[in-house]
């Protein structure tokens, strides 16, 4: 049997590991192994990356798009398909108008070159201020702290891991997640290394992960109290005088004003945090030669975790450690940046229902049930999903299964049917993996080393289109327009041309439009593209540079990039021009949190776990990766599991919903907190490794009514929960 050899960037997390896959003549997967010629991950592999081919063959992904009836399904033309759509978004348009349509985009859309390319130009389209996405689940609060602390909500810096001296982690579990708004492949191997050289490593976590098993130091906290400890190191470095500023800042006056009621003990109080070890991580990180400070998805998903992620990046100045090599850098995409024109701000416009802010262009997944089930002017009534699951992956998930009946049409573009898109009436399924190109447009903004690398498909479509013509056909359908998609794609290089030669500064400021387009090559729309925003790009061609489409084909294995350089001057966009440590929001909202913990304590809290095996609810229909640790269990500690009298199950109730879940005693969990993991609950879906597998949906008990107020964020982490025997 013949076999090839196909290089390729993994596709199933942020890490962005190169592999190298062996396929035999029938175009199938044989074997898997990490690519140890690429610059950036070595040869690095994880479980998931180890089973792509297994992913990729799934007997369960869709092969033709599907047309719902009743409840019946049935296989059509992509022709049919789009009429179908575009006779089911022009009733709702003409009934209801564009303001009853929305718009979900899931997590999967920051791994495809699809997502990446096109999804704007559908939201556009659909001409509604109803978009949401997993981004108000995950990392909102991080963008708006960054847009407010430096003026741009994609000026995330990144812990320097490769060269730092101290690593302080909150609520990240990078061995599980292999990093995340923080791209590092082989993220053990460098925690590892920077113990070699004499560093140290310490994770506050209210579990004992994987992660904390390898650092120097964990330290257990109550789950959502994370800002009273950062708060505490701030006071520390202020009362010790042990602040160490080496960017321009305003606020600075302010920050000591508000942090100066969170002495080590009220953070004791508040985190269980002994108040001598607060003072010896604050010393620590200032006496440190480089030292970062790294909060991740447990902190996000908190209900104050926008005061979290604003006080990473506090210490991380405070101590020096902004933008600088072993601090906390920013990456330099070869795409580049688009700079803001204007300072970030949130609530240009605001949620129907609930009059929740919109931040980032986005409104808080957690009110998409109230948008669709509330009548009235703007009720929705029609939704685009793209490669979403929110009725596993958002809070309240069980009134999401139930309000979703209630649209005038649904269509999904999702390789799947689960537990969101069963409720759609015409469903999109795009290519096989490995029939589609790849490149990291948002992961490698996040990067821990700049870096490139580009994957064209490996297998040909055989007459089915691209995910990206099924995206641009979409687009094209919403504002009513009719064609080749590929008119979408010269549009997008026309306009982005012509903006590109009229900017002052422009690597082609001035140049013809034509002859930059008679430049560009690809062999699809997306390619051009693509080959487009590299040599705009910092590194590219029209820039000074080499970089271009071209380059990345002929090394195969990826571009080395070099090192993060340090580059605030160029990145913030604040009005005063300087990092604000104390913007009026946060400050603001550093009052609901003194008011909310001034309450009684709840004896047990809910959080959520980080599975290695798996990425939210997208991976638990692979055979290779359900089982072993990979199980939907309630982490509880022993002390608990004898003081609640509880057996081989419990039930777990919140303010909205109830389970029966395994319980699996552990002391990696502190005692008065429960662990779920997320994005399981496949009963009686389409995925048949998944139903056999199914677990239980852990967001029918988080509360979509609470929300980080700064960012809109859902509320995962932290949720008042009772947990007693299952009786008969």
């Amino acid at each position: 049997m013949a076999k090839r050899t196909v290089l390729r960037t993994c596709p199933l997390c942020e890490a962005v590991c190169g592999l190298k896959l062996e396929l035999d003549d029938a175009d199938r997967v044989v074997s898997v192994r990490g690519d140890r010629d690429d610059p950036f991950s070595r040869g690095f592999l994880c479980p998931k990356g180890a089973s792509l081919g297994n992913l990729d063959a799934d007997a369960d992904l869709l092969d033709a798009p599907l047309i719902r009836t009743g409840t019946s399904w049935r296989e059509v033309t992509w022709d049919e398909a789009f009429d179908a759509v575009a006779a089911g978004l022009g009733g709702v348009i003409e009934r209801h108008g564009r303001s009853a349509l929305a718009m979900y985009a899931g997590n999967p859309n920051a791994h495809t070159v699809a997502g990446g390319l096109y999804l704007p130009a559908v939201q556009r389209a659909l001409g509604t201020r109803n978009f949401f996405s997993a981004s108000t689940a995950d990392q909102m609060p991080k963008h708006v702290s960054a847009g407010l602390m430096f003026g741009d909500p994609l000026a995330i810096p990144v812990p320097d891991l490769d060269r730092t001296d101290y690593l302080l982690m909150l609520g990240a579990n990078p061995l599980e997640s292999n990093g995340s708004l923080c791209t590092a492949p082989d993220f053990p191997g460098r925690m590892k290394a920077i113990r070699a050289r004499g560093g140290t490593v310490v994770v506050v976590d209210p579990r004992r992960t994987r992660t904390a098993d390898r650092a120097d130091e964990h330290v257990f906290i109550r789950p959502g109290t994370d800002p009273f400890l950062l708060f505490a190191i701030v006071h520390t470095l202020f009362a010790e005088n042990l602040t160490d500023i080496r960017v321009p800042v305003q606020g600075l006056s302010e920050l000591r004003t508000v942090a100066a009621f969170f002495d080590p003990e009220v953070a004791e109080e508040q985190t269980g945090v002994a108040a001598d070890t607060v003072v010896r991580i604050a010393r620590e990180l200032a006496a440190a030669p480089t030292a970062a400070v790294y909060a991740r998805i447990g902190t996000c998903t908190a209900e104050f975790g926008t005061l979290a992620q604003w006080l990473v990046d506090v210490i991380n100045v405070l101590t020096g450690n902004l933008d600088r090599p072993g601090g906390v850098m920013f990456a330099t995409p070869a795409i580049g940046r688009i700079r803001r024109s204007r300072p970030y701000r949130t609530g240009r416009w605001r949620s129907r229902v609930r009059d929740l802010p919109e931040t980032n262009g986005e409104l808080p997944v957690a009110t998409l049930a109230d948008e669709i089930d509330t009548p009235g002017e703007g009720q929705v009534r029609g939704l685009v999903t793209v490669a979403g699951n929110p009725v596993l992956s958002a809070p309240s998930g069980a009134r999401i299964d139930s309000v979703l009946p209630q649209l005038d049409f649904m269509v999904s573009v999702d390789r799947y049917l689960n537990e969101t898109t069963r409720h759609a009436h015409v469903v999109l399924p795009p290519p096989r993996t490995l029939q589609s190109p790849h490149y990291d447009f948002a992961l490698l903004g996040f990067s821990v080393r700049n870096y490139a690398r580009y994957s064209p498909p490996a297998v040909a479509l055989d007459g089915r289109p691209s995910e990206a013509d099924i995206l641009a056909r979409l687009a094209m359908i919403a504002g009513g327009q009719s064609g080749d998609p590929a008119l979408l794609d010269e549009m997008i290089i026309g306009q982005t041309l012509q903006r590109a030669v009229g900017v002052a500064g422009s690597p082609v400021e001035g140049r013809d439009v034509g002859g930059l387009r008679a430049d560009l090559r690809g062999a699809t729309g997306a390619e051009l593209r693509l080959d487009m925003m590299l040599r705009l790009g910092p590194y590219g061609e029209w820039n000074g540079g080499t970089l271009s489409l071209q380059t990345l084909l002929d090394h195969p294995h990826g571009v080395d990039l070099g090192p993060l350089q340090p580059q605030l001057d160029e990145l913030v966009r604040t009005e005063s021009g300087a990092v604000d440590l104390a913007p009026p929001q946060l400050v603001d909202d550093v009052a609901r949190m003194r008011l909310r913990f001034a309450n009684s304590r709840p004896d047990v809290v809910l959080i959520g776990r980080r599975q290695l095996r798996s990425n939210n609810s997208w991976m638990h229909n692979v055979s290779t990766l359900v089982g072993g640790s990979n199980t939907c269990t309630l982490h509880v500690n022993p002390a608990d599991v004898d003081r609640l009298g509880l057996g081989d199950h419990a039930v777990v109730k919140s303010a909205v919903g109830e389970l029966i879940v395994p319980v699996e005693p552990t002391d990696t969990i502190m005692p008065g907190v429960v662990s779920l993991p997320h994005g399981w609950g496949h009963a009686g879906g389409a995925q048949s490794v998944a139903s056999e597998h199914a677990g239980v949906n852990a967001n029918v008990l988080t509360d979509d009514s609470t929300v980080d107020v700064p960012s809109g964020n859902a509320v995962f982490n932290g949720v008042p929960v009772t947990v007693g025997p299952v009786t008969t």
